[in-house]
């Protein structure tokens, strides 16, 4: 019987040291001389199929192992490097597309819980209350701790209104929160707009879907036509981020043409990569070019950009091109801080890996990763501060350290603080124990906004003198 195992071993040894050597992703080719194989490491891993095939309490298919090995493989390594099995391969090509079935949220992983990273505005999860930060331990009866993403994700989806229960940890809550949602076919607008006062336009992006860079050329259109635009503040708040040639596109609607919006360096010579503010940058297999006939005024007049928190990846993106070039004012409060790219790497019967092959920079080279985008303006959510504390990428386990601030923490970027209007003082979080109203961006009471109006008004008073 052990001579048996032994051999069975072997074979599968054998077996695993063919799949790596025959796994090619061109992707991912290094041009450097291959590595040796990891002998001893892979025999291991053999010795362990091995154990737990012919030694479990119940019999496993070999699918099974491979794939729960692959999935430790990738999300051991950080935050949002992930297998996705046929049914998350193809709920994420759905996703970029604007329209999927479920709750509406942005999650990662954190201690073996769903973290939700950012509700997505005008899906259920939203209207339920659901913040940044919450830690998701139960999906109905089932507790989450155990789980994969891919199966977290899986179970949160299902058939439009179908009803799922999460038990939520929330930071500053003595007891677990029960929130019951019931599912929607997600449809995201991903960008709106409208005319705040005579003057004064604003535009939402929610996400950087396919075509949101074509969805901002048409709602700037329609701002300009509607009567000259004095003022424009674009509110990245809350946008989780998408599509990387979504996020050119939306830069290069406001910069002059070919300015640079970001680079990547990774490891490989495919992970290196300048991005400008040209159509081959962004059109991606698009025939024409839908920014071409925007309103001169798009590239010139005075921008306010608002970020917060729930800012990142794509987001961090635009406001770090806007930024550096000085095309706007950057206002609000710290951003994400995802500043690493994921490669979606498809494989055999329709699965895929999403690696991270890359961090992104800024045009001055600024890297985002772990630190996010500073404000040139802080301004908190309401008068008496922000809303509590926000989840964000250093947060999390496992995240890429910020490659810029390994040996050194630079010194933080002065900052100047909008000072707060004169009126009651800010209240004691212990005293106030009525929960205030669902915030609503755009609102009568977005102070935010209203700051940032009011900041274009006075570039405006400025520039007329």
């Amino acid at each position: 019987m052990r001579n048996k195992l032994q051999q069975a071993g072997l074979v599968l040894f054998g077996l695993i040291a063919g799949i790596f050597v025959s796994l090619n992703f061109s992707a991912i080719a290094q041009k450097e001389a291959a590595a040796p194989l990891p002998i001893e490491e892979l025999r291991a891993f053999a010795d362990v199929f091995n154990a737990v095939k012919t030694g479990y309490v119940e019999p496993v298919e070999d699918k099974k192992l491979i794939t729960h090995a692959i999935s430790g493989m990738l999300t051991g390594l950080d935050p949002h490097s992930q297998y996705l099995d046929a049914d998350a391969f193809k709920d994420l090509q759905v996703n970029t597309q604007g329209e999927f079935g479920g709750l509406g949220i942005e999650v990662g992983m954190e201690d073996g819980f769903v973290k939700v990273v950012s509700p997505i505005e005008d899906t259920p999860a939203y209207r339920a209350g659901i913040k940044a930060g919450d830690l998701i331990v139960k999906l109905d009866d089932t507790p989450v701790k155990g789980m994969t993403l891919a199966d977290a994700v899986k179970r949160m989806r299902g058939k439009p209104k179908t009803q799922i229960t999460l038990t939520i940890a929330r930071k500053g809550e003595a007891k677990p929160i029960v929130v019951t949602i019931t599912r929607e076919v997600i449809k995201v607008q991903s960008v709106k707009s409208k005319t705040v006062e005579p003057g004064y336009a604003y535009v939402r992006l929610t996400q950087f879907q396919e075509d949101t860079a074509k969805k901002l050329a048409e709602h700037l259109d329609k701002l300009w036509k509607e009567g000259p635009v004095k003022g424009l503040v674009l509110d990245l708040r809350n946008d989780p981020g998408g599509l990387l040639h979504g996020a050119i596109g939306v830069s290069a609607a406001f910069l002059a043409p070919q300015a640079l919006v970001t680079s990547t360096d990774g490891r490989t010579e495919d992970a290196k990569r300048k991005y400008h503010a040209s159509p081959e940058d962004y059109l991606r297999g698009t025939r024409s070019d839908f920014l071409k006939d925007l309103p001169a005024g798009v590239k010139t007049v005075p921008m306010v950009v608002l970020v917060n928190a729930g800012s990142a990846s794509a987001s961090e993106i635009v406001a770090g091109a806007l930024q550096d070039h000085k095309r706007a004012v950057v206002m609000g409060t710290q951003t994400f801080g995802k500043g690493s790219v994921q490669t979606i790497l498809p494989l055999t019967n329709n699965t895929a890996i999403k690696l991270t092959t890359a961090r992104y920079y800024t045009p001055s080279g600024r890297s985002i990763q772990a630190k996010g985008i500073e404000p040139d303006i802080v301004v908190e959510e309401t008068v008496n501060g922000g809303s509590g504390p926000r989840l964000r990428e250093a947060d999390l386990e496992r995240h890429l350290e910020n490659d810029k601030q390994k040996d050194k923490e630079a010194a933080p970027k002065p900052q100047t603080k909008a000072p707060a209007p004169k009126g009651k003082p800010a209240k004691d979080e212990a005293e106030d124990e009525e929960r205030p109203p669902r915030f609503e961006f755009a609102s009568k009471n977005d102070y935010q906004l209203n700051q940032a109006i009011n900041l274009l008004k006075g570039l405006q008073i400025m520039q007329t003198k």
